[in-house]
């Protein structure tokens, strides 16, 4: 079997490429850096320029399935200019894409796209399943909504699309665990506003091993990627303080002081998406991190 993947060299990207090796499974993948491409039998880097709707067709030939990751970070400042790229990015690689497979010999039969929890409206009390029909009406509500919309294009080519709506990765390379511990180890973390807003989670180990079960299985649909049992703001500044062996000394951090310091972005923080595993499970994949206290001793 062979992928293709974009985003590759991405914290999540880099894990799947390593997870396929190891089940012998060959990578293509696409790098906007002609310098940065690798040619092996079970590695090999194709030229794109999503901006510009170049790409090297060559990209999906013996491909069986798409991997579909890359995206511009949506932690950055949500200046109107950074706000288009965040949607752009995601918008012209998927229709690059799917002009690609559309126009040129392949053998692609699935594609399987990052997404986000975004897509659920802030709530305290909600559980959201795949089922949910309403979606957020925040920026990254609209972000994950028109890229969702974009992938599902692929439908029209008989290819089989399935969608994973990914929530806070936790890793020791990045994602968010990182920049949580960081103001614990230094004395001075606290939990955001209320502290009560859900926080559905996945360890990164997880994620990965999602990513790969719905390749070999075929799945089709939306799936949830996040760990059984997600907790609010609160009990994991608690907890990672408690592996961190640090105190918390500071009361929790006002809403209105994270906007003044981050702008629109602070939604970020404070929007709670209590969001539920089990469609995944039942499809037959086990979690290794099934609560926080395990994923937070195995990251510290």
């Amino acid at each position: 079997m062979r992928v293709l993947i974009t985003g590759a060299t991405g914290l999540i990207g880099t894990e799947i490429v390593k997870k396929c090796h190891n089940n012998g499974i060959a990578v293509n993948y696409l790098t906007t850096s002609k310098s940065k491409k690798e040619n092996t039998a079970s590695y090999q880097g194709f030229y794109w320029n999503p901006s510009k709707a170049e790409i090297d067709v060559n990209c999906v030939k013996d491909v069986d399935v798409i991997i579909h990751l890359v995206g511009s970070s949506i932690s950055k400042r949500w200046t109107e200019a950074n706000k288009q790229v965040m949607i752009s990015s995601r918008l012209e690689t998927t229709a690059l894409l799917h002009e690609t497979v559309k126009n040129n010999p392949n053998n692609i039969k699935q594609i399987i796209s990052a997404s986000a929890i975004g897509y659920y409206p802030d709530s305290l009390t909600n559980y959201y399943t795949e089922e949910e029909k309403q979606i957020s009406d925040s920026f990254l509500g609209k972000v994950v909504q028109e890229w969702e919309q974009a992938v599902d294009a692929f439908k029209t080519l008989n290819i089989t699309v399935s969608k994973i709506r990914i929530g806070i990765v936790f890793s020791k390379k990045g994602g968010a665990f990182p920049q949580l511990a960081k103001p614990i180890k230094l004395g001075v973390g606290a939990a955001m506003g209320s502290g009560e807003q859900w926080m559905s989670w996945i360890h990164l180990k997880d994620l990965t091993n999602i990513f790969l079960h719905v390749l070999e299985h075929k799945l089709e649909g939306v799936y949830n990627g996040v760990a059984p049992n997600p907790v609010t703001n609160q009990a994991v500044t608690k907890a990672i303080a408690r592996q961190l062996k640090m105190p918390l000394i500071l009361p929790n951090i006002p809403k209105f002081a994270m906007k003044f310091v981050l702008g629109e972005m602070h939604t970020l923080l404070f929007e709670s998406q209590r969001v539920c595993s089990k469609k995944i499970e039942k499809t037959g994949f086990e979690f290794e991190y099934v609560n926080l206290e395990l994923a937070l001793e195995e990251l510290v």
